[in-house]
């Protein structure tokens, strides 16, 4: 479903697994904590409901993916459900909404293997904390950052050990300075999406060895110059990835 009401009485469905696109709210977010079966739950959520949604999910210990989001996702802002503690064997997380900051209990999420970010808005540096998910293999962070200038603290040696893919969307990305040698161990796929601003790719970028795959769109036109496979001043840095692409 996509942003739709449940009817009353939704908790008699004791076996469902999955529920997606609902409102939480009124009595639905109390009724949610009978569907302890669930294994997908995405719920929208509603400022005055979220202390009976977060008893509800906390019931749900068989859980592996949990969608939060906002009515707007321009405008409003995510409550995360604190006080909270996530199910245990919880795989999959996207978080849908400007935050203040990252919720307390997401450095207890040990088994994330995917994890999302969309239109957070953050001021601080969130890999501060998701560095050190031990399992995170996939994050997105889709307008999280509203850092200009990010550098090797971003991503820094010892931390995300099994972090495969990394895709970054941001408006306000001007320039990414410095991979340190040995960060990233594990990085197959490195995507920035909507950053038409970024114009120069991280020094290091060349001992991600792991690298196979390069994506960027949009390219601004001096960036794709610099990266150019004949004159470009910065194609070393990727002249070792197998497979790059981007449009201008």
């Amino acid at each position: 479903m996509s942003r739709c009401d449940l009817p009353i009485g939704i908790g008699r469905l004791k076996n469902l697994q999955s529920v997606k696109g609902v409102y939480a709210r009124g009595s639905i977010s109390r009724e949610l904590g009978c569907l302890t079966q669930l294994r997908e739950l995405g719920v929208v959520l509603n400022d005055y409901d979220v202390g009976e949604l977060s008893t509800s999910i906390m019931k749900m210990s068989g859980l592996l993916s949990l969608t939060l989001s906002v009515g707007s996702i321009f405008d409003d802002l995510l409550d995360t459900l604190e006080p909270f503690s996530p199910p245990p064997f919880l795989r999959k997380l996207q978080l849908e909404g400007r935050l203040v900051s990252l919720p307390d209990w997401l450095s207890s999420t040990e088994n994330l293997t995917k994890l999302r970010l969309g239109f957070s808005h953050l001021f601080e540096n969130p890999n501060a904390v998701l560095q050190f998910l031990p399992n995170l293999k996939q994050l997105t962070l889709w307008q999280a950052y509203n850092a200009k200038q990010i550098g090797k603290e971003f991503c820094p040696v010892g931390g995300f050990p099994k972090l495969e893919v990394l895709v970054i969307a941001s408006n306000n990305l001007v320039e990414w300075t410095e991979i340190e040698k040995g960060a990233l161990p594990s990085l197959k796929y490195l995507h920035f999406h909507c950053c038409s601003r970024l114009m120069i790719l991280p020094e290091g970028l060349q001992y991600v060895t792991t690298l196979q795959k390069l994506s960027l769109f949009p390219l601004h036109g001096d960036h794709a110059r610099r990266l150019d496979p004949e004159r470009g001043i910065e194609h070393y840095k990727i002249k070792h990835i197998p497979e790059v692409r981007f449009f201008e």
